[in-house]
């Protein structure tokens, strides 16, 4: 086996149990909006096709998938602003992560149109960075809780926050090396 392919098999292992943790939380959540259970669906519905593009072989993905996630990144901004509710910068800052995820899935169908041009570099090297810095954030922001202080409940899964933010962490973390993978 390949050092390529031991990439592969992990990525794959790490965005399908990210489906099956998604999953989870879908199921789980308190809330009953249509916002939540939206953003749990696509989150399942855009790892699960994670866990299979490692094995794509670097080829196109079909348009149905690259359209779907074009749109899924287009639904987590408009989400936040349509809320009436007061905006939280938080709340917005979060929604940009996953917005950002979404839109490397679809931009990643589309490396192969764009390998050598510089405006296709740009693009993988902005989503990447941003992608890179969420992932960092997520998995060192509670590093304390981790070691042995109280942790606080996500409000709308009752899931303790250090490993909510490790999923989030993870998955944009394997997006970024998805992502450099294909570039």
């Amino acid at each position: 086996m390949s050092a390529t392919d031991v990439v592969r098999c992990m990525l794959t292992v790490l965005f399908a149990a990210g489906a099956v943790h998604a999953l989870w939380c879908g199921l789980l959540s308190r809330s009953s909006g249509l916002r939540d259970r939206g953003d749990h669906l696509l989150h399942t519905v855009m790892v699960l096709a994670m866990a299979v593009k490692p094995w794509n072989g670097g080829g196109m993905l079909p348009e149905a998938p690259t359209t779907f996630c074009a749109a899924a990144a287009l639904w987590f901004p408009l989400t936040a602003v349509s809320r009436q509710r007061q905006l939280e910068l938080a709340d917005v800052a979060r929604r940009l992560l996953y917005a950002a995820g979404m839109a490397a899935m679809a931009w990643m169908t589309h490396l192969g149109h764009s390998k050598g041009s510089k405006a296709g570099g740009v693009v993988t090297g902005v989503l990447a960075l941003c992608l890179l810095a969420c992932a960092l954030r997520s998995l060192t922001r509670d590093m304390p809780m981790l070691r042995g202080a109280p942790g606080t409940a996500d409000s709308s899964t009752g899931i303790r926050a250090p490993y909510t933010h490790f999923w989030h962490g993870s998955m944009a973390l394997g997006t970024v090396i998805m992502l450099l993978m294909h570039h």
